[in-house]
């Protein structure tokens, strides 16, 4: 085998060289020259496998390089569906911006509020009276009508009373005929009665001269010519006509009061005639408290909260049911940094949370005078320990102008939402 040609196969085989003490397979020595060379072409062929790996490791970088940029080729085309989040929350945000905007400008004349309730009249139905309850003619939340008989009060104990007022009447109006017929007497006797003892003083002194004149007669004659007994016959005279004097003078004296007389006669009738009224009051009230066995309603209403039953023993004044009446309103309890701009007589838009297809309006009728918190039982003492400011809320009253027309009752109670407009 040539030298030349095995070199270049063991170059391609990439083979190592042959030891010092190798031997070719036809058994002969490895030529000196031969081995230089061969070490030179082995060496150099190194260099060139080396050469060819750096070039082969370069190409696979470059590989590497070409496989990153295809992976930032294919990270640059799924670019746009990573960003599609952020775009979406760009587009709500904008969205939600303008739409607060919106909602600001359509609201920026409006205040509302939740915490307002329909209020109205509740009537607490009472009797005058007590008794024992004999007619029933409600039910629980009924309507009634003004004049419309609720219920009925055993009325015998007051029909007793009245009769007992009547006759106490008629006694009284008795005793006034009386005192007038005697006022009529007394002004007709009463000058009758002074001229009379008037004429019998006359009469008394006549006689008193008579015996003072018979007497001194007595006295005057000779001893020899009368008697004694005459002459004390004359002296009782004088004496006993004397006395007469003075009986007719005081006689005179009562009688002369005329005038007085009369004011009494009057003053008796005038308090016949007070008493005459007084039993004609008494006979009313009587009447009054017979008629209060009826409880009729006042006006129109529902009955509510009924407690009573025939049988029941009704004392006076106490509650016996509540009467609703159609008169219904809405108290609104708005923030106190709600009432800048709100004034009486503004629009009013109103919806019931227990009846959405119901919308009413109304206007503002009044703002109370304090908050709810000044008119509570024990008011917040803020002058003394920490202070924590609270917003305050004040009622507003508002009145309900339609929606009610075809509506058959509003209960009271019931949660609204009114709106206010400003403009």
């Amino acid at each position: 085998m040539d030298d030349t040609a095995e070199v270049s196969a063991r170059q391609n085989r990439q083979e190592a060289p042959p030891s010092k003490g190798s031997r070719e397979p036809d058994g002969g020595d490895v030529p000196r020259d031969y081995k230089y060379e061969y070490k030179y072409k082995y060496e150099k062929g190194k260099d060139e496998d080396e050469a060819g790996e750096n070039k082969d490791d370069e190409k696979a970088g470059d590989g590497g390089k070409g496989d990153k940029k295809d992976k930032d080729g294919d990270d640059g085309q799924k670019k746009p569906g990573n960003r599609t989040p952020i775009i979406i929350l760009i587009v709500i945000a904008v969205i939600a911006i303008i739409a607060g905007l919106i909602f600001w400008l359509m609201t920026r004349n409006q205040e509302s509020t939740d915490d307002a309730y329909t209020e109205g009249n509740a009537v607490s139905i009472a009797p005058k009276v007590s008794g024992y309850v004999v007619e029933n003619r409600i039910n629980d939340n009924v309507f009634v009508h003004a004049g419309d008989l609720l219920l009925k009060i055993d009325p015998r104990d007051y029909l007793v009373a009245c009769d007992q007022a009547q006759a106490n009447l008629d006694a009284a109006l008795a005793q006034e005929a009386s005192a007038e017929v005697d006022l009529h007497t007394t002004k007709v006797r009463a000058p009758a009665n002074l001229a009379e003892a008037q004429a019998q003083l006359a009469q008394a002194r006549a006689n008193l001269a008579q015996s003072e004149n018979d007497s001194k007669r007595q006295h005057g004659v000779d001893p020899r010519a009368t008697t004694q007994t005459n002459v004390d016959q004359a002296t009782t005279a004088v004496r006993s006509n004397t006395a007469n004097v003075q009986s007719a003078e005081a006689q005179v004296s009562v009688a002369a009061l005329v005038k007085e007389t009369i004011e009494t006669a009057e003053a008796t009738l005038k308090q016949r005639k007070a008493q005459a009224e007084q039993a004609q009051a008494n006979l009313a009230q009587a009447k009054l408290n017979l008629s209060y066995t009826d409880i009729t309603a006042p006006q129109d209403g529902q009955i509510t909260r009924r407690n009573v039953d025939v049988g029941t023993f009704a004392q006076a004044g106490e509650q016996v049911f509540y009467l609703v009446t159609r008169n219904v309103w809405v108290v609104a309890n708005y923030k106190e940094t709600q009432l800048d701009r709100m004034r009486v007589g503004q629009r009013v838009d109103i919806k019931v949370d227990a009846y959405s297809d119901l919308h009413l309006t109304g206007h503002v009728e009044s703002i109370q005078g304090g908050s709810g918190a000044r008119f509570t039982a024990f008011p917040a003492e803020n002058a003394t320990g920490n202070f924590v400011k609270i917003v305050r809320r004040v009622p507003v009253k508002i009145l309900i102008d339609h929606g009610l027309e075809n509506w058959p009752f509003l209960p009271l109670g019931l949660s609204v939402e009114p709106t206010v407009y400003f403009k």
